[in-house]
């Protein structure tokens, strides 16, 4: 078979499978997608990508009730919040997390582009990528699906998130997509989570120290991110084919 046709085959099953799933499951509870991601569609081939930040807890939590040694990845960019690095750790130790991998930018690569760690303050873009994206992709190896922590209500592209998609070789679980703010709180006080200490500081969602800041606007919680740039994705989440080409 011609290769051409091998790649049609491929995207056509690609395609094939993200409508029966998010036919059969957008409107599922995020523990039922849980469930038939990890324990049949995707069973030792899924990981879930944390930056254990404001939110995180609600799906360390649900992923802890069906697989608490479903590999996690934490992007460990030697940037984050000395309070992100404890909250993980609480988080670990509350919930019997026992796959948690530290992935942090080639080192390298880091004394090459950036040695005194302020590619942050004339490259944002740059900064993500060394710290982020490319860490990700060999984390990623051997895994055929990720799941995210993304929700609508975070606003900006992620309003049209659908709870399955594709993108650069490898399907995306968005369990949380359908969820709420008032959700989110509510599942909070229901399973009696621990809060990252920052969001009590005004701080309702979390990255790196350099580029986060409280939230400016009360009504938009990433508007503390990136605060005054044309920027609102680290690039993680942001097809390759359209990330800016910064090295």
């Amino acid at each position: 078979m011609p290769y051409s046709d091998i790649k049609l085959r491929i995207e056509e099953d690609v395609d094939q499978r993200l409508t029966r799933l998010n036919d059969e499951l957008r409107d599922a509870s995020a523990q039922t997608i849980l469930r038939a991601s990890i324990l049949r569609e995707w069973l030792g081939e899924l990981t879930y990508v944390s930056s254990f930040g404001a939110e995180s807890a609600v799906m360390l939590a649900l992923i802890a009730d069906v697989d608490p040694d479903l590999p996690i990845i934490f992007l460990e960019t030697g940037m984050h919040f000395p309070q992100t690095l404890d909250y993980k750790e609480e988080l670990i130790e509350r919930l019997g997390l026992t796959n948690v991998r530290e992935t942090p930018p080639s080192e390298e690569e880091r004394l090459a582009l950036d040695p005194k760690n302020t590619l942050w303050k004339t490259d944002p873009d740059a900064c993500c990528e060394l710290r982020k994206v490319r860490p990700l992709e060999p984390a990623l190896r051997g895994f055929n699906a990720w799941i995210t922590g993304r929700k609508r209500f975070h606003g900006g592209a992620r309003m049209s998130l659908p709870v399955f998609e594709h993108a650069d070789g490898r399907f995306k679980v968005n369990p949380l997509a359908n969820w709420t703010q008032e959700d989110v709180q509510t599942y909070f006080k229901r399973r009696e989570l621990p809060r990252h200490p920052l969001v009590a500081q005004g701080y309702p969602s979390i990255g790196c120290w350099p580029c986060t800041k409280p939230a400016e606007d009360p009504n938009d919680i990433r508007s503390g991110r990136w605060a005054g740039q044309d920027k609102s994705e680290c690039g993680l989440h942001i097809d390759k084919n359209e990330r800016p080409r910064v090295f």
